[in-house]
C-alpha cells in the first residue's frame, strides 16, 4: 500500500477528475469544509420554518456545515455533476397547457438517481484506493445533512440561484449532484461566481409564490414539497395552483434563461418510464396499488406511496377538463380508498360538478 503522505495530490486531483469523465459525470470540482456562511443561511431558513414538516432538516444540526462533525477528519468534498435531462421529452410548457395530462418533474421520469450516482461514486473510491491505498471516505447523494449546493459552489460546479437551485453556465440547472467526504488534503477549486444578475423570472413564475425573496424558498409553499415531502392533505388554497403537476414542479427552472443551454443526459437509466413524459391523468390515477408498486420500481416516485399519489392525481383531475369519465372515475374510488384520498376526490368533484 502507498503512504498518504508520499502522494502527488496535485496529480491525484487530476486523475479523479479524468475519473470522473469516464465514470459518465459531466464535472468535478474539490472543496474546502468551511460552510458557515452557508450554516448561518440554513438556521435563518429554520428559524422561519420555511421548512415546513421536514424536521430531518433540524435533526442533525450543526453537522451540515461542519462536514469533518459527520465524517472525522474530513479535510476536502469531491463534487460531481451529473445531467439528467432525457431528450426528446414532450416539453414541460405543453403538458401544463394540456390539463388532462400528468406533469411529473423531469429528474423523476426514470431510474431512481441516488442508486445511479452512488454506484459511480463507489467506482470512484475504488479507483482512488487502486492508486494511493486505504483513505477515509464516505460517499454521499442527497442522503444525509450534507449541504450539497454550498458545496458544489464551492467547488465551481455552478452558483446558487435566486431559486435555491444551482446553476452551471454551460448546461442549466437539470443535473443530480453528488460528493465524497474525504480525509485527502486536495487543493480546492475556485468557487463559482454569481451570475443571475437582475433576472427574477423564477421568482415571478412560481405557481404558489414559494419564492418569498432572491434564495428564500418557503417549502410550505412549494408544489415540490406538496406533492413528494407532505405526508397529509394539501392545503385548499394551492391546490388550484397545483395545475396538472402531481410529482414536484419544474417551473423556475423552466423559466430560467440559463436552461436553454440544457445538455441532454447521456443516462439510459434516466430516460422516461411507462411513458411517464406524456401520460393522461386518468391512466395513473387508475392504477392499482400493486400496480403503482410495480410501476415505480427503482423510481423515485415510488417513496411517496400510492396513497400520496392518488392524493396528487385527484387535485390534478379537479384542475382538469371534465369529462364523464374523469367524474365516473373519481366516483368509483370515493368508497375504497383512504380518508386522505377521499377528500381531495369530494374536493376534486366539488371543482368538476359544483
Amino acid at each position: 500500500m502507498k503512504i498518504k503522505n508520499h502522494t502527488d495530490y496535485h496529480q491525484l486531483k487530476q486523475l479523479i477528475k479524468d475519473w470522473a469523465t469516464q465514470l459518465g459525470f459531466q464535472q468535478c470540482g474539490i472543496s474546502d469544509i468551511e460552510l458557515s456562511q452557508a450554516g448561518e443561511y440554513l438556521n435563518k431558513w429554520l428559524a422561519n420554518k420555511y421548512h415546513g414538516n421536514m424536521d430531518y432538516m433540524h435533526r442533525h444540526g450543526s453537522k451540515r456545515y461542519h462536514p469533518e462533525q459527520l465524517l472525522p477528519q474530513t479535510l476536502t468534498v469531491i463534487s460531481v455533476r451529473l445531467d439528467y435531462m432525457p431528450p426528446n421529452l414532450t416539453p414541460y410548457q405543453e403538458l401544463l397547457d394540456r390539463p388532462n395530462k400528468a406533469a411529473v418533474s423531469r429528474y423523476a421520469l426514470g431510474r431512481d438517481y441516488h442508486k445511479v450516482i452512488r454506484q459511480k461514486l463507489k467506482k470512484m473510491t475504488q479507483k482512488i484506493e487502486q492508486q494511493i491505498g486505504d483513505f477515509g471516505h464516505r460517499v454521499f447523494t442527497d442522503s444525509a445533512p450534507v449541504m450539497e449546493k454550498a458545496i458544489a459552489e464551492k467547488a465551481g460546479l455552478g452558483w446558487i440561484g435566486k431559486h435555491s437551485n444551482l446553476i452551471n453556465s454551460k448546461t442549466g440547472s437539470y443535473f443530480f449532484l453528488g460528493e465524497i467526504y474525504t480525509d485527502l488534503p486536495l487543493e480546492p477549486d475556485k468557487k463559482a461566481t454569481f451570475h443571475c444578475g437582475t433576472c427574477t423570472q423564477c421568482i415571478q413564475d412560481c405557481p404558489t409564490n414559494a419564492i418569498v425573496s432572491p434564495f428564500q424558498v418557503d417549502a410550505r409553499r412549494c408544489i415540490s414539497y406538496l406533492t413528494i415531502e407532505n405526508k397529509g392533505e394539501i392545503p385548499i388554497e394551492f391546490r388550484k395552483a397545483m395545475g396538472n403537476r402531481i410529482y414536484g414542479c419544474d417551473d423556475c427552472q423552466m423559466v430560467c434563461p440559463w436552461n436553454k443551454f440544457t445538455q441532454n443526459t447521456q443516462e439510459q437509466d434516466f430516460h422516461p418510464r411507462h411513458q411517464l413524459d406524456d401520460t393522461d391523468l386518468l391512466t395513473l390515477f387508475k392504477w392499482t396499488e400493486q400496480e403503482f408498486l410495480n410501476n415505480t420500481e427503482g423510481s423515485p416516485i415510488r417513496r411517496i406511496g400510492y396513497h400520496a399519489w392518488q392524493r396528487n392525481i385527484a387535485v390534478a383531475l379537479g384542475n382538469a377538463k371534465a369529462t364523464g369519465n374523469i367524474i365516473e372515475a373519481l366516483q368509483a374510488k370515493l368508497n375504497s380508498c383512504s380518508d386522505m384520498v377521499k377528500t381531495h376526490i369530494e374536493w376534486a368533484l366539488g371543482e368538476l360538478v359544483g
